[in-house]
């Protein structure tokens, strides 16, 4: 019981402090955070009331502080101020200029407040962390995309957006609705509903050549990011077969995975993988070329044909 109270006290605290991150917060959200179960939720919610903190809930809703109430500052432990640190690196090497000043900005306020010995200690920790270098995630010519991004979902307002496809190289001005953004095999997306084509689209940040936010409000009331994500994972797929050398294999773990990898099994000095891919046109063929000398395509035959297609082309332009 001893060891429990401490925990316990610590936990209050946490939710506490979480009511004050949002407008509304769920049982079942704060129960998955801290790996406990609704009761003891519902307990420490119970405690807070009981001291003096004015929380209101709703039926299926979630908890939610009075307006105005508010805890004093609250101070950062060294593993936190550590996170910082970590995150503020990510964020120069992997979002766009404009939202990177915004976080350096913050940064500035947050170490404000630190202790002078934590002050040393993140000084300390700055000048060992090194983010390297990574392909271009935004066009030169948009370097607030993020930002705009983020200020249309918040605020539900239109973007206009010129974007340059990959296939066609050109440059068409469309009018969308963003739903959300993700991040995935190094590249920044965004997914919307795109007034040009009626439908839902994807775009990619570095071939997004001008962006800038609207007065004209959302058309559509839009689902979640995860169930239009989802919904691209039902693209009809074909199963792929590889051998590949057991010396190659090993570094083709990181990328296999966004090529619909399934399974592996050893036979001999190789590995023989299986996927299930969405594209045997470009993708996979383009990839497999580029450790193709070190591996044998089993099936299908397409994609025998279509790695062909692509050597013959290419020997064409070496001629």
């Amino acid at each position: 019981m001893l060891d429990e109270t401490p925990k316990r006290f610590d936990r209050i605290v946490a939710i506490l402090i979480q009511l004050q991150s949002k407008k509304i917060v769920k049982a079942q959200e704060l129960a998955d955070r801290f790996e406990c179960s609704l009761r003891t939720i519902y307990r420490d919610i119970r405690t807070l009331e009981a001291s003096g903190v004015p929380i209101y809930s709703e039926a299926g809703v979630g908890y939610a502080l009075m307006d105005g109430y508010r805890l004093p500052p609250v101070m950062f432990t060294r593993e936190e101020v550590s996170s910082f640190i970590a995150a503020e690196k990510l964020m120069q090497k992997f979002t766009d200029p404009t939202l990177g000043t915004h976080y350096a900005s913050a940064m500035y306020k947050l170490k404000s407040v630190l202790r002078s010995n934590d002050k040393d200690y993140l000084s300390n920790i700055e000048s060992r962390i090194v983010m390297q270098e990574a392909e271009p995630m935004f066009n030169d010519n948009s370097p607030n995309t993020l930002a705009v991004l983020f200020e249309g979902i918040a605020e539900k307002k239109q973007i206009l957006l010129t974007y340059k496809t990959f296939e066609k190289e050109e440059t068409t001005q469309r009018n969308l609705e963003p739903v959300g953004v993700f991040h995935d095999n190094n590249n920044w997306y965004f997914l919307g509903y795109c007034h040009l084509r009626k439908d839902y689209r994807q775009f990619r940040t570095d071939r997004i050549q001008e962006i800038k936010k609207t007065d004209l409000d959302y058309t559509i009331e839009h689902d979640s990011l995860e169930t239009y994500l989802t919904k691209s994972d039902k693209i009809p797929t074909t199963k792929v077969r590889i051998l590949v050398q057991k010396k190659i294999a090993r570094y083709l773990a990181t990328e296999r995975k966004y090529h619909g990898f399934i399974s592996q099994k050893e036979i001999g000095d190789e590995i023989e993988m299986t996927f299930m891919s969405h594209s045997l046109q470009d993708g996979f063929p383009r990839w497999f070329l580029m450790f193709g000398d070190y591996a044998k395509i089993l099936e299908p035959e397409s994609l025998k044909t279509r790695v062909l297609e692509l050597l013959e082309i290419n020997r064409q332009r070496l001629l």
